[in-house]
């Protein structure tokens, strides 16, 4: 169990780290836009190499099928029930994609992290090339989400708070997915891996590749092309 906490923990802290740069210096809407936009890049390649890819490997076309259907649902739904309770909606594109970016993060995170816990306990080890990987996607997404709820109000505490909470769950995910290793069908992997590939494309085309475009301009597309060009590269090591 110790190891699936310490590499959970290894994933996760850029999640923290990303809040507390955000927190050192005022980041403009272009540089916020850049950030976000690499991220985006290193999300989608995430979900090509290592989720779908892996997801499929694993478990099958029906069960990542099934997970895709669940992740995008439960992120669709749980974004529209943040929504109605802020008046978001009417304000898109300016300063209010930090919350759902960060319901994202948590709704990929989660087995994202039970699925690396697993793999611990297959005695698979741990894969320097998908540590780097999550790490950099979640570096940019804290980033860009902490300096947009900044920027629209919220407290350096609160942002803090947010993003501590969400890597100690992931963190804890890890951990589960150890737990429960010994008796998971390969099914089980195929799920939780389509899960998080459904969560993060709703969350991406909703929000994150929205905010990036309004914010970092023409220059988005590239930064997008560079993100997924690194963690691809990562991925395919």
């Amino acid at each position: 169990m110790l190891d699936a906490l310490l590499w959970g923990a290894v994933a996760t802290s850029s999640l923290v780290l990303g809040a507390a740069l955000a927190m050192l210096r005022r980041w403009s809407d272009g540089v916020v836009g850049i950030v976000l936009a690499f991220g985006a890049g290193a999300l989608i390649a995430a979900v090509a190499f290592e989720l779908a890819e892996g997801g499929l490997a694993e478990g099958g076309p029906l069960a990542v099928g099934a997970g895709l259907a669940a992740g995008a649902l439960t992120f669709f739904f749980a974004d529209r029930a943040l929504e109605a309770g802020s008046g978001r909606r009417s304000n898109r594109g300016h300063g209010t994609a930090g919350v759902p970016l960060a319901l994202g993060a948590l709704l990929d995170g989660v087995p994202e992290q039970a699925v690396l816990g697993i793999g611990l306990a297959a005695g698979d080890g741990v894969s320097a090339a998908l540590l780097a990987a999550v790490f950099i996607s979640n570096l940019p997404e804290s980033v860009g989400s902490s300096a947009d709820m900044l920027r629209a109000g919220r407290s350096r505490r609160f942002v803090l708070l947010l993003w501590l909470g969400v890597a100690v769950v992931c963190t804890l995910a890890a951990v589960g997915g150890r737990a429960i290793a010994e008796g998971a069908p390969p099914a089980l992997t195929g799920v939780v891996d389509g899960f998080a590939a459904g969560a993060l494309l709703v969350m991406l085309v909703d929000a994150m590749i929205p905010e990036a475009r309004a914010k970092g301009g023409t220059g988005a597309g590239l930064a997008t092309v560079v993100g997924f060009a690194v963690a691809a590269s990562l991925s395919l090591l």
